[in-house]
């Protein structure tokens, strides 16, 4: 048995912790975002069957590789939750999953052609000093060849961590960089050297290693699905708590 379970936790006390670690309010709005999710799957006739349930619990087993049932019990038990509270939290993920499916969709594919140069990708090098003499310096080394652009990296970048990856920023979408630099980053070529660039960070030294043309994946189409649907639920939750005050004030 958990060693934590021997300990009484008052409910007061649990609230009381949530306001002091700032956390009340998330929790509070992802009880509301369930109330919505399960009163409009209601009332447009979206249920889980048993069936549904009990495969998706095979599948998180087998995940945490929960042969047993004794494991997969004393996996619960750990977590502190009964067999009906994680059924009831499968059931609340696929009812989520199943409405999200059913009002966005159709909507995906043609979000992501509206929207496809945003789902465009490079990957990216970058050298951030805080100084315009010395950027144009390195600069000017790396293009004479002088000094190759991941030396320079690993030297003087002012991130600790790129400059232990020799300048590597990642493979970043146009929507993770600032709209200016984005656009002269997405015209410009690979091993192109770019800048100095000024920011409000300091002054940027680019080189691109290469662009990824934008691709509807299942991953990205996944993505896309979930961003509507929390925005969706954030807009049904806004009208809700508006229609309370709306009546309240009546």
């Amino acid at each position: 048995m958990n060693d934590l379970t021997k300990v009484f936790i008052a409910p007061d006390e649990i609230v009381n912790f949530l306001k002091r670690d700032m956390k009340l309010k998330e929790v509070y709005q992802k009880i509301l975002f369930a109330r919505v999710i399960w009163q409009v799957a209601e009332a447009r006739g979206v249920t889980v069957t048993t069936e549904e349930i009990e495969a998706e619990a095979n599948r998180q087993r087998r995940e945490k590789h929960l042969e047993k049932a004794v494991d997969t019990l004393a996996w619960l038990e750990d977590q502190l939750i009964s067999p009906e509270d994680w059924e009831m939290s499968i059931r609340d993920r696929l009812l989520s999953q199943k409405l999200a499916h059913l009002l966005f969709a159709e909507k995906v594919e043609a979000f992501f052609a509206q929207n496809q140069l945003e789902f465009e990708q490079v990957s990216l090098y970058q050298i951030l000093v805080d100084s315009q003499k010395l950027a144009q310096e390195i600069y000017y080394q790396i293009e004479d060849e002088e000094i190759s652009f991941y030396e320079a990296a690993h030297i003087y970048d002012i991130d600790i961590a790129r400059r232990e990856k020799c300048g590597y920023e990642g493979k970043l979408y146009r929507f993770d960089l600032p709209a200016n630099l984005a656009t002269i980053i997405f015209r410009s070529s690979p091993k192109q050297l770019i800048g100095p660039l000024q920011t409000s960070q300091g002054y940027h030294i680019f080189m691109i290693d290469k662009f990824f043309a934008a691709e509807l994946t299942p991953e990205r189409y996944q993505e896309i699905l979930r961003n509507m649907f929390n925005q969706w639920l954030v807009m049904e939750l806004n009208n809700m708590l508006n229609s309370l005050v709306y009546h309240e004030l009546q």
